[in-house]
């Protein structure tokens, strides 16, 4: 395993980490020992970091974070998320006394005294800019109830802003070849600052993988099926914002960059890694293979400048115009 540091704070996390959506709820069925197995893997191999939060499944992806890290707290980092089980546009949601109840529960689930990254979770713009949510993080920290706070942002205009706020110390992006539009500008200026880069949904919940057609279809409970047009949240969290039939069509015409890296998927999320100012990506999993396959990333071949080009030019000409969603 290799580490890189999250900005320019003390913690050195693993370059291949792992999210939680997927073993806490709404990808379809998810088996809890199987998970367990999952995080046991994880760590064997290196990884020291974990993203969740409080809506996963209620708060039951903390709850299995708890069991498969107890006894080792000091060494395997948990940065977990909260606000989107209020009203998101409420200011009354970012109140002291509310976050500060969502953080108790929040160490009550994963059965620590201090979160490693507390992060908000997709606010609107103007809630950000309103600031007072940072100033009750600020004493969460002077409290030691937090270790350091970042915010997980679906637009480049809301991590642009967030860097702007000297306590941020992370931020959450969806970054992917479909959706290459944050290295541009807020990947260089994060780094300038000293802030960390978590990459959420780096293989665009599943497309490219390279194993879906136009007829796979996805459970009920699955945000596959009932997120694919946003009906739910920004429909950026699915497909990477894109139609989910277009989105198998340029999938296929991604398939060459598998040739020689094993897969499609190990290749895809190789190419996130080469960006120097990522700090980890955070893929879901829901079982030990998928562990073991994400793991493999790290013995995956370098692109040429070449095949970067190719992937650049692909997003640019290909891609962009079909996303759908704030971005």
């Amino acid at each position: 395993m290799k580490y890189r540091q999250l900005g320019d704070t003390e913690l050195r996390i693993s370059e291949v980490s792992f999210g939680t959506w997927a073993i806490g709820g709404g990808w379809g069925e998810a088996n809890d020992d199987e998970s367990i197995r999952g995080l046991h893997r994880a760590m064997e191999a290196g990884v020291n970091f974990f993203d969740t939060a409080d809506v996963y499944g209620s708060g039951h992806a903390e709850e299995l974070l708890a069991k498969a890290t107890k006894g080792r707290e000091d060494e395997i980092h948990i940065a977990t998320k909260f606000c989107r089980s209020g009203d998101i546009h409420d200011l009354a949601t970012y109140s002291e006394q509310t976050v500060r109840q969502f953080a108790e529960n929040s160490l009550k689930r994963l059965n620590r005294e201090r979160i490693d990254l507390y992060q908000i979770h997709c606010p609107p713009l103007a809630i950000l800019k309103d600031g007072s949510v940072f100033e009750v993080l600020e004493k969460l920290k002077a409290e030691g109830k937090i270790r350091h706070y970042g915010v997980s942002v679906e637009t480049v205009e809301e991590g642009l802003f967030c860097l702007t706020v000297p306590g941020v110390k992370a931020l959450q992006v969806i970054f992917n070849l479909f959706r290459q539009k944050p290295a541009n500008n807020l990947f260089p200026q994060a780094h300038a600052a000293g802030v960390g880069i978590l990459v959420r949904l780096p293989l665009a919940s599943g497309l490219l993988t390279g194993k879906f057609t136009t007829s796979s279809t996805f459970a009920a409970d699955d945000h596959r099926n009932f997120n694919a047009n946003g009906d739910q949240f920004n429909v950026g969290e699915t497909f990477a914002g894109l139609p989910f039939t277009k989105g198998v069509e340029l999938a296929q015409d991604l398939a060459w960059i598998g040739e020689g890296r094993g897969n499609m998927a190990r290749a895809a999320m190789r190419w996130i890694l080469e960006n120097p100012h990522i700090t980890c990506i955070i893929p879901g999993f829901k079982n030990v293979k998928q562990i073991e396959d994400n793991l493999a990333t790290l013995d995956v071949p370098a692109f040429s400048s070449e095949e970067l080009v190719r992937l650049k030019s692909f997003y640019t000409t290909d891609v962009h115009e079909h996303i759908r969603g704030p971005y």
